[in-house]
């Protein structure tokens, strides 16, 4: 069962960059709904990805640290002895293998599911699941807390403020189609 702080998922630094897909899982989480966990390859590789795309590094570190401040148990720790046992097709992911596997985490959340092949993560007692499949599932198990979060999102969403219908726009056009309608047909 999804709905459970028990359910652990490590959130790819693909996930974690983009600012809606990003924004969803932390409420998500800060619900309830399932527990976040990430790396510091993660946030070191999410820092880099901003950097390049013309964030400062002082905001850049800002933002990584206020996700950490705000999920203090999310960062896994002590993983990096695993990740030369461990094959992948992009020899890059295998740290956020090693993370999942290190914390018993259920899923790995990621916009590159080719790069997680389904047999092997299976091996380790592991799935991966694109962000839009995810949240589906946690809405159809956990409707009234997902709606609950999502609206706590857009409340939050002062500069500039969006309405409810805005934000599932945005989600649509940042790959999250089914969660935007899935939500929609709730609220």
């Amino acid at each position: 069962m999804i709905h459970s702080v028990k359910f652990k998922c490590v959130l790819d630094t693909n996930v974690i960059y983009s600012l809606w897909t990003r924004d969803l899982l932390l409420w998500f989480a800060h619900h309830d709904l399932y527990t976040p966990k990430w790396s510091e390859n993660i946030c070191s590789e999410w820092i880099n990805v901003m950097k390049r795309k013309g964030i400062s590094e002082e905001e850049a570190d800002k933002r990584a640290n206020i996700i950490n401040e705000a999920f203090p148990d999310a960062l896994v720790e002590n993983y990096s002895s695993l990740i030369g046992h461990l094959t992948l097709p992009d020899e890059d992911d295998k740290h956020v293998l090693a993370a999942a596997i290190k914390t018993n985490a259920n899923l790995i959340i990621t916009n590159n599911l080719k790069d997680f092949p389904v047999e092997y993560l299976a091996s380790f007692g592991l799935r991966a699941k694109a962000p839009d499949d995810f949240f589906t599932d946690i809405i159809d198990l956990n409707p009234n807390l997902a709606v609950k979060a999502y609206k706590k999102l857009v409340l939050n969403k002062k500069n500039p403020p969006y309405d409810e219908f805005e934000v599932l726009d945005i989600l649509r056009n940042n790959g999250l189609k089914n969660t935007a309608d899935y939500l929609h047909a709730l609220i």
